[in-house]
């Protein structure tokens, strides 16, 4: 989502309407012609016991509320009209302000006196639940703080399908378990402040070039089959909607040639019925493409409220949306829900009691400047209030930042230093940036350490501890060649050691990095900045070569990982504002590294199936089939027998563990294939669904109105309100009803059906600290499904993590692993269900330190056994 970008880009960028979905059906796929199927109406929130009370609250509002003060919630006042990257209108009669939302998952995008916590790669390859929580209470703190209702995280999607894919460092991994894990959590802590948490972009978002529709062009279409997009690119928003998230973000892209923003099978019959979402929808920014269309698909708020044509004061909702009501093209009552969605979500996190409004700016550092920038004229005054919100959470993100850290390889154990070791290190990635601190807007560019990736999804950097900085403090004998050119002059010793620093960098596509439009057109999966040739020239002179790694995911390491010289490889992954003491902590043995990769590396790009490549072409929509279906990451790699270089999960330690007294106990017996029938609905708000009086839309008396700033009056409703008497008629899309579907069987509560969360069994296993050294353990289990199920599933997939506390040498821990009814189901496309086998026969679970390494067995009737 840009925030910041030139209005002539904006007006490159302009989003078109599109034609409404037609009918089909998701799990008949067509690769020749994916259609996205009509399901309408949109089901109304608040039938869920736990929003009941928030529901009561808003519905007393709501029924008092005029058809403008409604519409005002629904739409932003458009890009740069205030403080937040979007703001909605307010109800200044009910006490309820314009809602602000912000930027971005690793912190609160560019203001001041904020933390700039490691990003959703790093915080994934801590494999560490208790971090991810903590980290997500203090990004609430601080969003809170600065007076944001809504922080734009986490990200789930895209999900790592294309390893050079722009923003995968935003998410957690390339598992959707590990994703599921990692929003969860976040959310819970997030919204445990009372801050809102959205969870992004639903769905698709893979590659980050030519996602966008414009006036040229349509934004790709990801065309994903049902079981696929249950099975993997779903389930960490069904773990984030059970987490009783508050917002989620659509897409830009089409799903099945059905943009995102008026895909009703994926807002209205997916999202809201089948996973039985209570919050608000919201269009990530200029993804809105239609009035009407998304309103009836399911959309509840557009983002940041622009028409076709952004600063031009107009909106596809705003005025036009108070004319659809007026008109009768959109029934009241689905009005009525989305101002009662948005509403429930403010008192459910009880932003209603003393919630700070916005303290900052993200326009401007100055402490006064325009209220509202886009306006050509505009009231002066004091919009940064420079509120400091970063509390203790520096020890959170070097916490995070220094728990990620991934050992990938020790010969000799090098590893960890000596602070007398004599070091000289190379390399621009392991210095500051020469042109100063944030000197680029977004982090669009790659200068010094890469702390984190560009685009949206950053904050600015507090201050930055380099690896420079942390090294020199530790060590008196540490030699610094900050280039990327190896020094000619340099000299080696026996006892020298090298320590290299090379990165990887990607980013959103509105800012192109040195060839590079987001996603890793032009660097591919190799080290930017010559970083290969400059290992390789260190392994010409020194003996002993530790190689240090930023990056935003996978790197292709072949050039050098075998050279003799290079002893130690680490990846830092994307460490945020401390990222020096954090590697330090590691490298100098302060602590055990106990990261472990989220992703798989490879030997070579090629491994990879050829279907998760960039797709680029001139003219029409690009057609991205994703016929690899739920073979991505690991579970391509094992099932075409392909080694990689490092596998899925794989990160060493400086101590070592063993694993004994495994034992597997069922706790809710499977004694049927299909989850036991769902609840029925609870009751949601009822109101008259009749049309407003005209009067309601109508500009209030000596109203003096900004410019380009989006209302939702007319200047003469009462012509509007006379064609819903009138013989003419809205041409609705296919399918359209006002009648309610029955109640997915899937469904019945946040997430889809509660027994699907059954812990159907439940491993524990003894895990021993068999070293000489301190550390920290990572148990992953993966389950086999059985062929018994008639479907080609992966061999092995990751259903649950545990980590263990710090156990000294000798100290041991018992882990506990659960398996929930859906850890073992696939999703039955004819039936519409989640389906296991009964009793769980066949199904095998495995536990160990990657995907590949295997300590325990069990299988489903018999007995565990030590590998």
């Amino acid at each position: 989502m840009p925030r910041w970008v030139p209005l002539a880009l904006l007006i490159a960028t302009m989003p078109c309407s599109l034609a409404s979905p037609t009918t089909s059906s998701l799990n008949k796929r067509d690769l020749d012609e994916p259609i996205s199927p009509p399901y309408y109406p949109a089901p109304n929130g608040g039938w869920v016991a736990k929003w009941a009370d928030a529901y009561e609250k808003a519905h007393a509002v709501v029924s008092n509320l005029t058809l403008a003060e409604k519409v005002n919630l629904t739409t932003g006042t458009g890009i740069y009209m205030g403080p937040c990257a979007g703001q909605t209108g307010s109800v200044p009669r009910f006490g309820i302000p314009s809602i602000c939302l912000h930027d971005s998952p690793l912190g609160v995008r560019n203001t001041d006196h904020n933390t700039a916590f490691p990003p959703g790669i790093t915080v994934g390859a801590t494999f560490d639940k208790s971090l991810m929580y903590e980290r997500g209470v203090a990004l609430g703190e601080e969003a809170r703080g600065k007076g944001v209702n809504v922080l734009l995280g986490p990200s789930v999607g895209p999900m790592g399908r294309k390893p050079r894919g722009g923003r995968n460092w935003e998410g957690f991994g390339f598992d959707p378990v590990l994703q599921g894990v990692g929003a969860a959590e976040t959310i819970k802590g997030m919204q445990s402040t009372g801050a809102i948490a959205c969870i992004k972009h639903l769905i698709g978002n893979e590659q980050e070039m030519h996602r966008m529709s414009s006036v040229i062009t349509q934004g790709y279409s990801s065309n994903i089959d049902d079981r696929t997009l249950h099975e993997f690119y779903l389930w960490p928003f069904a773990e984030g909607v059970r987490a009783e998230v508050g917002s989620v973000m659509i897409a830009y892209n089409d799903v099945n040639k059905s943009a995102c923003s008026h895909n009703s099978k994926l807002i209205n019959g997916i999202l809201k019925d089948e996973l039985g979402f209570q919050g608000f929808v919201v269009t990530d920014w200029l993804a809105h493409l239609g009035g009407v269309s998304s309103a009836l698909a399911g959309l509840d708020m557009s983002m940041p409220g622009d028409g076709a044509i952004p600063l031009f004061g107009d909106s596809y909702w705003g005025p036009e949306l108070s004319r659809s009501v007026l008109n009768g093209t959109v029934p009241t009552e689905r009005l009525n829900d989305m101002a009662t969605r948005i509403l429930a979500v403010w008192f459910k996190m009880g932003q209603d009691q003393d919630y700070p409004l916005p303290n900052f700016s993200s326009n401007t550092e100055h402490e006064k400047g325009p209220l509202y920038p886009g306006a050509l004229i505009s009231p002066i005054g004091v919009v940064n209030q420079f509120v400091n919100v970063q509390g203790s959470h520096n020890t959170t993100a070097r916490a995070v930042a220094r728990d990620a850290v991934t050992l990938l390889k020790n010969e000799g154990d090098l590893l960890p230093l000596k602070r007398n070791n004599s070091l000289k290190i190379f390399g621009t990635d392991a210095g500051p940036d020469p042109q100063g601190l944030n000197s680029c807007a977004d982090k669009g560019c790659n200068r010094g350490v890469l702390t984190m990736g560009w685009g949206s999804g950053t904050s600015k950097l507090p201050y930055l501890i380099t690896p420079q900085e942390a090294i020199a403090n530790i060590s008196s004998t540490a030699e610094f060649y900050i280039t990327d050119s190896f020094p000619s002059s340099v000299e080696a010793n026996d006892e020298d050691i090298a320590i290299v620093f090379i990165n990887s960098d990607s980013g959103e596509n509105f800012i192109t990095v040195d060839g590079n439009p987001g996603d890793r057109k032009s660097s591919g999966l190799h080290a930017w900045h010559n970083g290969d040739d400059l290992v390789k020239a260190a392994a010409e002179r020194f003996s002993q070569v530790v190689v240090v790694i930023h990056t935003v995911g996978p790197i292709i390491l072949e050039e050098w990982i075998d050279l003799d010289p290079v002893k130690a490889v680490l990846i830092a992954h994307l460490p945020g504002q401390e990222a020096g003491y954090s590697l330090t902590d590691i490298l100098f043995g302060d602590h055990s590294p106990s990261g472990h990769i989220p992703y798989t590396i490879p030997y070579q790009e090629s491994n990879y199936p050829s279907s998760v490549g960039l797709l680029q072409q001139p003219f029409g929509q690009i057609q991205d089939d994703y016929t690899e279906g739920l073979y991505i990451d690991y579970r391509h790699f094992l099932k075409e027998d392909i080694k990689p270089r490092y596998p899925f999960g794989h990160g060493l330690s400086y101590t070592s563990f063993g694993y004994s007294n495994p034992s597997l106990s069922i706790v809710t017996p499977l004694d049927s294939v299909y989850p036991p029938a769902r609840a029925a609905k609870g009751q949601t708000p009822t109101y008259p669904n009749t049309i407003p009086p005209a009067s309601e839309a109508a500009w209030p008396s000596n109203f003096k109105g900004i410019w380009r700033y989006i209302y939702p009056y007319l200047d003469n409703p009462a012509s509007d309100a006379a064609v819903a008497n009138s013989s003419k008629t809205y041409p609705y899309p296919d399918g359209y009803s006002t009648t309610p579907k029955p109640a997915p069987r899937a469904g019945g509560a946040e997430g889809g059906n509660p027994a699907l969360w059954d812990v159907a069994f439940s491993v524990k296993v003894t895990v021993r600290n068999t070293g000489r050294r301190p550390g920290r353990a990572v148990a992953q289990l993966y389950v086999e499904l059985p062929g018994s199920l008639g479907l080609d599933t992966p061999s092995r997939q990751l259903r649950q993590f545990e980590k263990t506390k710090i156990l000294e040498p000798g100290a041991s821990e018992v882990l506990t692993l659960d398996i929930t009814r859906k850890d073992v189901s696939v999703w039955d496309i004819v039936v519409q269900d989640w389906k296991t086998v009964v009793g769980g026969e066949g199904v095998k679970i495995y536990v160990g330190e990657s995907v590949l390494d295997e300590r325990v067995e069990c299988e489903v009737g018999g007995q565990c056994s030590i590998l």
